[in-house]
C-alpha cells in the first residue's frame, strides 16, 4: 500500500499541488504532536466564546474537522468523487482517536487532486463555507497553513509554562 501511495504522490499533473499535499501531511502531524504536549503539560488555552477553543480537544476536533472540510469542499468545487473522509471524532472521543483519524484523513487527502490540470488550481475562484473566496490553490495554501497557526499557538502557551 505504500508503494502504491508513493506512486500516486509522483505522478502529480501540478506539482504545485503535489507539494502542499505533502506540507499539509507534515502540518498537521506536527500539530498533533504538539497538541499532545500540550496535553501532557495540561496547557489551558485563553478563554473565548468560540467552541473550537473551548478545550485541547476541542482544538484538535476542529483542526482535524477541518481537515477534512477542505477537501471535500475542493471535491465539490472541482466536480471530483467525494474523497470518502470519514467525519472526525468527537470531542470527547479524540483523545483515543486522534492517532487513527489523522491516518485516515490523510490517506485520503493524497489522491483527489492528482490527475487535476495545473490550471484547475487557479481560476474560477469559488465562495468557501465560510464567505471568503478562494481558487483551490488558495484553498489549498489556507489549508497547509491552518495547522500553522495553531501549532504556534500552542507552542506560544508551553513556552510561557
Amino acid at each position: 500500500m505504500e508503494k502504491a501511495m508513493d506512486k500516486v504522490m509522483h505522478n502529480y499533473k501540478y506539482g504545485g499541488a503535489r507539494a502542499l499535499v505533502l506540507l499539509h501531511e507534515r502540518h498537521l502531524r506536527a500539530l498533533l504532536l504538539t497538541w499532545k504536549e500540550a496535553k501532557a503539560a495540561n496547557v489551558t488555552l485563553p478563554t473565548t466564546s468560540d467552541p473550537s477553543f473551548a478545550s485541547l480537544n476541542a482544538l484538535l476536533q476542529h483542526n482535524l474537522a477541518a481537515a477534512r472540510g477542505y477537501m471535500t469542499w475542493m471535491c465539490e468545487k472541482l466536480n471530483l468523487a467525494d474523497p470518502e473522509i470519514n467525519e472526525a471524532p468527537s470531542v470527547e472521543t479524540i483523545d483515543e482517536q486522534a492517532d487513527s483519524y489523522l491516518e485516515h484523513v490523510l490517506e485520503r487527502w493524497r489522491i483527489p487532486l492528482a490527475d487535476i490540470e495545473e490550471e484547475r488550481f487557479y481560476r474560477p475562484a469559488y465562495t468557501s463555507r465560510w464567505g471568503s473566496e478562494y481558487c483551490i490553490d488558495g484553498m489549498l495554501e489556507h489549508a497547509v497553513m491552518h495547522p500553522v497557526r495553531h501549532e504556534f499557538q500552542l507552542r506560544n502557551l508551553l513556552d510561557d509554562l
